[in-house]
This record gives structure tokens, C-alpha cells and sequence, in this order.
């Protein structure tokens, strides 16, 4: 038995990743997918069809240039997690715009739109989670949106604020952060001898699964952003590990055995004080880590967003 198939036993393994083949190759049950994945695998020759189908859908439903663009980027998500989910049998992450993050209604709008557009297609909405970084903005948005039987899934999360409101929220599930908070530690060179046991994303994961399963959270957790299979090792037995197809090779590759991590602790009684808006922002604030790579995390996505307007002004 090969790492990737003893680690099925004890998580659920996601594909991260836009591009098909590679989710055919692994056949995960979910993936996920952000605007960084989508604008590398769309500018590929196979997926220009992708493009020129949302170019004429935009131009079919009308309205301004600008509207028609911002409608044919939506289109190429739900296409390509269209496709994505007919080799799949679960759900598959879909990202909205990261420049709607500091806006809870927005949010609420084109989380709605983009599962419209989904049903359009004849997919149930149960098999989509629209991906929102872990704002408070987005963490209001996606309690609001349970009732409509939207699911999210809060990317982006990087401190014990943001996870703690989640599941306060109660969240349908979180994406924290390991290798980027890893990045984030080796960069201002606080890590002087790597050790996985005392990784700060590993550290950041075990930490938010023992407080969540303490108090009978239901939010799943899913540990994402992973640079090496150490770290996915270590979080064996984590609700939910999606992982990149190169790491994912590697799992493949290799026969040594390991045990799992990461095991629930006896339930007690959830906390009764819960966070405020002040409090959240105030805690997350403490956490230099957390709000540089927040604040990165959604300028980056912007910014893919921008690119793939781009391509679609090219193509129109």
C-alpha cells in the first residue's frame, strides 16, 4: 500500500487543481479550484473552447461591455467546475471575485449568481461550495447564505480568529493555510531548523482541529497549501487534505507506512461567549502573520481575476 491510498483511510483526499486531467488521474471524490489554478490551465490550447463558449454566452445574456466580461469570466468557473465535476462524484470550490471580500451583500449576490448559473446547468447546488476568504465580511456572508442551502468553503485562513468564527458561523468548512504560513515564518527567518512537528502551519491545522472537535464544532476542516509531503503526513486524520497533483505523485511513489495524527478528543460543551466584530478584527489583527498573508492572499486573487478579464477583452 502506497502513502496516498493508507492516507484515504484516515482523510479525505482532495485534488487542488483546474485541470481535468489531473483530477482524472487521482479520481478524488471533491476539488477545489481558485483563480490562480483557472488562469493556468485556461490560457492552454485544450481549454480555448471554454473561453469562446463563455464569450458567447456573455454576449447572449447582453448588457454593457463591462457586464458581459465579468459574465464571461463566471462562466468559464462554472464551466470548467462543470467539467470537473463529471469525473468527480462529490463537490467541487468555486471562487467568486476576492474584490467583493470586504463586502458581505456583494458576496451574498454572486455567491447566488454563480449557483444560478450552476442550475442552469442542471448541477444541484449541493455539489458546489463557493469559495470566500476568511474576512469577517465573507465569514457573515456564508452564514447568510446556509439559508439557501449554499455551502461555502472559507479560504484564506491563516489565525485562530478567523477559524474560531467560522465555526461559530458554522461554516460548512475552512481551508487553512499550511505552507503559506510555513512561507511566511521561513521568509523572516524565525524557522532556523525545519522540523514538521514544530512547522507553524502544521502547528496552526493540529490546533484548530483539537479546538473544533473539543467543542463538537461541525465545521470540516480542510488543510490546504501544502510544499512538501511532510507536512500532509502530519495532519493525517484532518477532516478533509486537499493537495497539489505533484504532491500528490509523490504520495503515490512511496510504500513506507506512517500513523495518524490527528484524532478527536472527548467533546465538551461549545464556548458560550462568542465573537464580536471588534473582537474578531482585534484578535486577527494580534496575528502580523495571518494579516499579511490575508491581505496577500486576496490581492492575488484580484489580481488572476483582472488577468482573466483581460484574456476575455482580447478575445471579445
Amino acid at each position: 500500500m502506497n502513502q496516498l491510498e493508507l492516507l484515504k483511510r484516515y482523510s479525505k483526499v482532495v485534488v487542488d487543481s483546474g485541470d481535468i486531467d489531473s483530477i482524472r488521474k487521482y479520481l478524488p471524490e471533491d476539488a477545489t479550484t481558485n483563480p490562480s489554478l483557472v488562469l493556468k490551465v485556461i490560457t492552454l490550447p485544450s481549454y480555448e473552447g471554454i473561453i469562446n463558449n463563455a464569450i458567447i454566452y456573455a454576449k447572449k445574456r447582453g448588457g454593457s461591455y463591462n457586464f458581459q466580461v465579468l459574465n464571461a469570466v463566471d462562466k468559464i468557473y462554472v464551466t470548467l467546475g462543470q467539467e470537473i465535476l463529471k469525473v468527480i462524484s462529490g463537490r467541487v470550490s468555486t471562487e467568486i471575485d476576492a474584490h467583493l471580500s470586504f463586502n458581505t451583500d456583494l458576496c451574498i449576490q454572486q455567491s447566488q449568481k454563480i449557483i444560478a448559473m450552476y442550475e442552469e446547468e442542471g448541477i444541484h447546488r449541493s455539489r458546489i461550495l463557493i469559495k470566500l476568504a476568511s474576512t469577517w465580511e465573507c465569514i457573515k456572508a456564508a452564514e447568510e447564505l446556509k439559508k439557501y442551502d449554499i455551502n461555502c468553503n472559507l479560504t484564506l485562513l491563516f489565525s485562530f480568529a478567523q477559524a474560531r468564527a467560522c465555526a461559530e458561523s458554522q461554516v460548512f468548512l475552512i481551508s487553512p493555510f499550511v505552507g503559506r504560513i510555513y512561507d511566511w515564518y521561513k521568509s523572516k527567518s524565525l524557522i532556523k531548523e525545519y522540523s514538521v512537528d514544530k512547522d507553524p502551519g502544521v502547528h496552526s491545522v493540529r490546533k484548530i482541529y483539537n479546538y473544533y472537535k473539543k467543542h463538537g464544532y461541525k465545521t470540516i476542516i480542510m488543510g490546504a497549501s501544502f510544499r512538501n509531503t511532510e507536512q500532509i503526513l502530519a495532519l493525517s486524520g484532518c477532516d478533509y487534505l486537499t493537495i497539489s497533483p505533484n504532491l500528490l505523485h509523490e504520495l503515490r511513489f512511496k510504500n513506507s507506512t506512517f500513523t495518524r495524527q490527528l484524532c478527536a478528543p472527548n467533546v465538551i460543551n461549545q464556548p458560550t461567549n462568542t465573537l464580536s466584530q471588534s473582537d474578531f478584527l482585534w484578535l486577527h489583527n494580534e496575528d502580523s502573520m495571518a494579516v499579511e498573508k490575508l491581505s496577500e492572499g486576496i490581492r492575488q486573487f484580484g489580481r488572476d481575476q483582472r488577468e482573466l478579464e483581460k484574456i476575455i477583452k482580447n478575445k471579445m
